[in-house]
């Protein structure tokens, strides 16, 4: 995740991880990204894409 880390702003990241119950792993890994599994990663990123388009709906 962190090679596009720059896509999605860290808070968005973060709060859509304590959403889908993931946080805990990057939190115990002192916020490395690394352990947390390209499925949730995959969750994260569709979570973020549903967002964006409610926001451009909404506009």
């Amino acid at each position: 995740m962190s090679r596009n880390s720059k896509l999605i702003s860290q808070n968005l990241r973060e709060e859509i991880a304590k959403e889908l119950g993931v946080y805990d792993q990057v939190k115990k890994d002192g916020g490395s990204w690394e352990n947390v599994s390209s499925k949730d990663c995959g969750n994260i990123v569709s979570k973020a894409i549903e967002i964006a388009n409610r926001a451009v709906e909404n506009k």
